[in-house]
């Protein structure tokens, strides 16, 4: 047995015992410890590697494990303030200056604390995840020639097929780019396509995380209204003209947070109005793998249909396994594709090998799309638990529209209700949820919340979340 709380154990039982021995003192042997605790090999021998990571212990390879030297006592603390003068002035200087606002992005990475209910997360709970596919994957990969070396800075060209297999159209493997992350990709095709100052039209609601990354590089996000079939056509001509912006970022296939899917209708209009403005769109289509089962026939990306360059297209498969399996690609044709990988190589050099040859070991095992096809049927599952539990206990909420694909719903608070007191209320009840007012880059025209029901255990964690909801409620909605 060599699990993670026997190895914490051992570690801890190791930590109390090194008073015995003086600095450069050396410890039992492996086989002494295995004898005395009853553990595994494997347990002592990942215990003493936190030991030594913690910079208690050195391990000598031949001679065996000794008590390290007292750390040198820490340097006292400088004074920082000076930068508060140099920050400030910095930003004074520029047209739009570079705020880092994380706080919408954070609410969804942030692990609430024991006991409360998660229904603010943006990944599956391990559930969820094909933890033991990945694990074989990477196992498969590290045994590839060369998996260690050095891998093309566009990546390995079986994954850019791969990529471009699945964004379809005209798009080929020379035309994709492997990134780390759907954010690392986003972040780029923004550098990529907008000066700073400039303004970028965005989806009005819209992932805060995509909000941050613009203001960070000191772009100016425009927001154009979506309804339950995308975003609006004649508010984003009228955004176009206004602005004379030369990007527009969307979510047509479930969009992040209303769940809406950009019509049939719509698509060939935002594509026009784009090419007519010359402008790009960036394509965000981050959730294409967590349909849920009961969805139907995907439309295609928009990339797909887009014959002259107007759209840079994103996915990802972070979404669809772990949050650590940050593997992506980014899409375009034209000369946009030179600047596109220039800057991700300045930035990243290039995306890990032993990552990108386990992309392509789990994406080609048959336990992927036994994957996908549990996670659509569990996350349909899921959404109508979720979304009967408020119809039941929260009448007052408004779910305008019920997704057939993505990880949450997108509902509306009561008029005059303040949706910050509500989050709070929500926490003292053992639920985090994330507030709407992040997802807006100007003032929102109601107060929302976004629950997620992907990333909690199952079902019952979902029915008891929303259960707690209702004090939440009671004790916000009638100080109204």
């Amino acid at each position: 047995m060599h699990d993670s709380s026997s190895v914490g154990e051992l570690a801890k039982r190791l930590r109390n015992e090194l008073d015995r021995y003086s600095p450069g003192g050396k410890l039992p042997s492996s086989r002494a410890i295995v004898e005395r605790f009853r553990v595994s090999p494997v347990t002592v021998s990942r215990a003493l590697a936190q030991l030594a990571a913690e910079g208690l212990v050195v391990t000598r390879p031949g001679a065996g494990v000794f008590r390290a030297a007292p750390a040198a006592p820490a340097a006292p603390a400088g004074d920082t303030s000076w930068q508060e003068v140099t920050l400030s002035a910095d930003a004074a200087a520029e047209l739009v200056p570079r705020s880092v606002d994380a706080t919408g992005v954070l609410a969804t990475l942030a692990a609430p604390p024991p006991g409360v209910i998660e229904f603010n997360g943006g990944y599956l709970d391990p559930a969820l995840q094909p933890g033991q596919a990945m694990a074989a994957a990477l196992a498969r990969a590290g045994r590839r020639p060369g998996a260690w070396g050095r891998p093309p800075v566009d990546g390995l060209p079986e994954l850019r097929e791969w990529f471009a297999r699945g964004i379809g159209g005209a798009i080929t493997a020379a035309e994709v780019l492997i990134t780390a992350g759907g954010q690392s990709a986003l972040t780029t095709a923004l550098r990529a396509l907008a000066p700073p100052g400039a303004p970028v039209l965005v989806e009005s609601p819209t992932y805060p995380g995509m909000l941050a990354i613009a203001r960070a590089a000191g772009l100016r996000p425009v927001p154009v209204p979506v309804d339950t079939d995308g975003v609006r056509p004649p508010l984003l001509e009228a955004a176009f003209r206004a602005t004379g912006a030369r990007v527009f970022v969307c979510q047509p296939l479930f969009q992040n947070p209303t769940g809406a899917v950009l019509s049939a209708e719509r698509r060939p209009q935002v594509l026009r109005i784009a090419r007519e403005a010359g402008a790009f769109v960036i394509e965000d289509d981050f959730v294409r793998r967590l349909v849920h089962e009961d969805a139907g026939p995907l439309p295609r990306p928009l990339a797909s249909d887009d014959p002259d360059g107007v759209v840079v297209h994103v996915c990802s498969l972070t979404k669809a396994t772990s949050p650590s399996f940050r593997v992506s690609a980014l899409a375009a044709r034209g000369p946009v594709l030179e600047r596109l990988r220039a800057i991700q190589v300045v930035d990243h050099f290039f995306v890990p090998r032993p990552l990108q040859e386990a992309a392509l070991e789990l994406v080609g095992s048959p336990a992927w799309p036994r994957h996908l096809r549990a996670v659509a049927g569990e996350l349909k599952e899921r959404r109508d638990a979720m979304s009967a539990a408020l119809r039941l206990r929260l009448p007052e909420l408004t779910v305008e529209h019920i997704p057939a694909g993505g990880y949450h719903l997108w509902v509306r608070l009561p008029d005059g209700a303040d949706e910050a007191a509500f989050a709070s209320a929500a926490l003292r009840a053992g639920v985090a949820v994330a507030p709407g007012r992040p997802y807006f880059a100007a003032e929102p025209p109601a107060a929302h919340v976004r629950l997620s029901f992907a990333a909690v255990p199952g079902v019952g964690e979902i029915t008891e979340g929303v259960r707690r909801l209702r004090a939440a409620c009671d004790e916000v909605l009638t100080l109204r």
